[in-house]
């Protein structure tokens, strides 16, 4: 029997004997860094596929399955040593490798596409409230007598910053239907990119109960409840939703929690599955809202 055996340093070919035939990765930490990023990623490696071509190996990574047969209880995995030392790696150079490839993941993390909507979503929250102030301190300086010359720089840059907040508002719904698809259709694509962001991110999002997702946004609400007691909140930013801002006062909580309840699934769809569910969604809602309706 052979084995197939990949470590930081290199990919072996080893059976009871010892080692029949190796690759060694090149002693540099980006190039090793780019292995165990692709290692971490589920992917097989170059030099896997090129020591495995014609032999029959076993392996004991779920990656591997594609080049050799899965058997992770083989106790031959349990027994072999490979020591870096003896190959010439040492481990200053796994340390610059690990941490290079600490730094890639960050990196990729804070550049992931759902993050940026966190960003872009703060972003209008901060001009919006911009132009509110803008808008307040023309309304004040209008009471008065005033040369044009002297309000014009005012008014254009809350013409500017008008602008700019339609332009990300039509930014957020084109990155949205690409990120979210299903949030989108079942929230709309500015209520699903606040979900998000008071998630703290789209994955962040799906693993969140309905329950927490129905009252997200209306944290000071919760939290004055839990403190001074009362009627707790039935909904936090959900509420723009036409569904929910136009029924009757009565019935708002049962379609937040039903409307909760579908974000959730669209979510877990959009962060885990990548499947276009949101047609059976929408139906099933729509249902559900009459039903409620008609109680």
């Amino acid at each position: 029997m052979e084995y197939l055996v990949t470590k930081w340093f290199g990919t072996f070919i080893c059976n009871k004997k010892g080692i029949k035939n190796k690759i060694l990765f090149p002693k540099k930490p980006e190039e090793i860094s780019k292995r165990l990023q692709k290692i971490d990623k589920e992917e097989i490696l170059s030099e896997e596929k090129k020591i495995a071509k014609g032999n029959k190996v076993i392996v004991c990574e779920k990656r591997l399955q594609k080049i050799g047969k899965y058997n992770p209880s083989d106790p031959f995995f349990k027994k072999i040593e490979l020591n870096p030392k003896d190959f010439g790696f040492s481990e200053d150079l796994m340390h610059s490798a690990t941490t290079l490839l600490a730094s890639i993941k960050v990196d990729e993390e804070l550049k992931s596409s759902d993050l940026q909507i966190v960003q872009m979503v703060n972003a209008l929250d901060d001009l919006i409230q911009t132009s509110n102030l803008l808008s307040e301190r023309l309304e004040r300086w209008s009471l008065i007598p005033t040369p044009e010359t002297k309000i014009e720089p005012l008014k254009n840059t809350f013409l500017t910053v008008k602008k700019e907040i339609k332009s990300l508002e039509l930014k957020i719904d084109e990155d949205m239907k690409d990120i979210a698809p299903n949030i989108s259709d079942i929230a709309g694509p500015h209520i699903g990119a606040r979900l998000i962001a008071l998630a703290g991110g789209l994955e962040r999002l799906a693993l969140l109960p309905a329950s927490t997702i129905q009252v997200l946004g209306a944290e000071k609400a919760l939290f004055r409840y839990k403190k001074e007691g009362g009627k707790p909140p039935k909904h936090g930013v959900i509420f723009q939703h036409p569904y929910i801002n136009r029924a009757y006062r009565g019935k708002r909580g049962k379609i937040a929690r039903t409307m909760a309840t579908k974000i959730s699934i669209a979510a877990k769809a959009d962060a885990f599955t990548h499947r276009d569910i949101s047609r059976n969604l929408a139906e099933e809602l729509t249902k559900r809202i009459e039903e409620i309706k008609n109680l």
